[in-house]
């Protein structure tokens, strides 16, 4: 296959600090080493796309380099006995559209310990309706889950929910007959969070305090967070003795401005969710579970499909905050 040619949505740094983003022609020698090709027929857009897409060196150190942290796709050549040419598969997070060849081109070649045998279930275009947004969400409820945070408990938080890990944690939160309360800043889409399961929607501004007070009221049994920064720490001060709070994401800030009284007085346990590392064991057990009980019937209504042509505008798009759901680039 080395001479074929394919195309790649990539990603040129013109000069020092000046990136440029086009769809290019590739050939099969433009890819990484590896011993699994895979003809991608969808990927997603994810915030840490986005940021590969604008040449951030904290994600993607060189170029030129094809983004797209996640793909779904069939097995085109394999030297690794576990996978054979047809087989559906996925293959998400690892280095994958980091400093990896991604998604966001129609081959990519990569380690056979990175793939996922696609789970009966699920289709090519659900798993990445999903995609990392969707593994990252469920990860987090299954933290939940592991520390006790059962529906009955009360309450369930998820900040950030408009976006790709909040909606979908919305939705499985929901469907496993949690009562979620949805906090965004998008007060316009609180339909679509409640059509997607949310009990409540509440504001961006109610679900940050800052008095500096050490404890607030407890109202949460369990939160996922997907934006740090000051709503992570009210979500902490808020919960309730013994509760869980998920932290996957700083799209709001980095820094944690809180001191150790929920933890000491309450505690409250902060569970970080590594998606990117987390061991294939897993990854098979949670994908499972998307393919089954966890799989909603809302996957539509959260989904904006997308060709390589259009992903500039909402690389935009999501890096001012204005994502909504899932965005599925369809490659096929």
């Amino acid at each position: 296959m080395s001479n074929q040619t394919f195309t790649a949505y990539v990603v040129d740094e013109v000069e020092k600090g000046v990136f440029e983003r086009n769809i290019k022609e590739r050939t099969m020698d433009d890819l990484p080493e590896g011993n699994v090709v895979v003809r991608v027929h969808y990927s997603s857009l994810n915030y840490k796309d986005a940021l590969s897409a604008t040449g951030n060196k904290g994600v993607t150190r060189n170029f030129p380099h094809s983004p797209g942290v996640d793909a779904s796709g069939v097995i085109e050549e394999s030297s690794d006995d576990r996978f054979s040419p047809g087989q559906e598969v996925i293959v998400h997070g690892y280095d994958l559209g980091c400093n990896t060849s991604g998604g966001f081109s129609e081959y990519i070649r990569v380690p056979a310990d990175w793939v996922v045998p696609m789970p009966e279930g699920l289709s090519l275009r659900e798993s990445m309706i999903f995609g990392t947004a969707g593994y990252t969400a469920a990860y987090s409820v299954q933290r939940l889950e592991e520390f006790g945070v059962t529906p009955e408990k009360g309450e369930v938080l998820v900040t950030g929910a408009t976006g790709g890990v909040g909606s979908v944690a919305v939705a499985i939160l929901a469907k496993a007959g949690y009562n979620v309360v949805a906090s965004t800043g998008k007060t316009d889409q609180a339909q679509f969070l409640l059509d997607l399961g949310a009990k409540e929607v509440i504001s961006r501004d109610d679900a940050t305090d800052d008095s500096g007070r050490p404890l607030l009221k407890g109202r949460w049994s369990g939160v996922v967070d997907t934006v740090g920064g000051e709503i992570l720490a009210t979500a902490i001060k808020s919960t309730n003795p013994r509760g869980i709070v998920t932290c996957c994401g700083n799209v709001a800030s980095a820094d944690l401005p809180i001191n150790v009284f929920p933890f000491i007085l309450r505690g409250v346990s902060l569970v970080g969710i590594d998606s990117q590392d987390s061991p294939m064991e897993q990854r098979q057990k949670i994908w499972q579970r998307m393919a089954s009980d966890w799989k909603i019937d809302t996957l539509e209504d959260l989904t904006t499909e997308i060709t390589l042509q259009e992903l500039d505008t909402n690389i935009e798009l999501i890096l001012k905050g204005g994502q909504k759901g899932r965005v599925l680039v369809n490659l096929s």
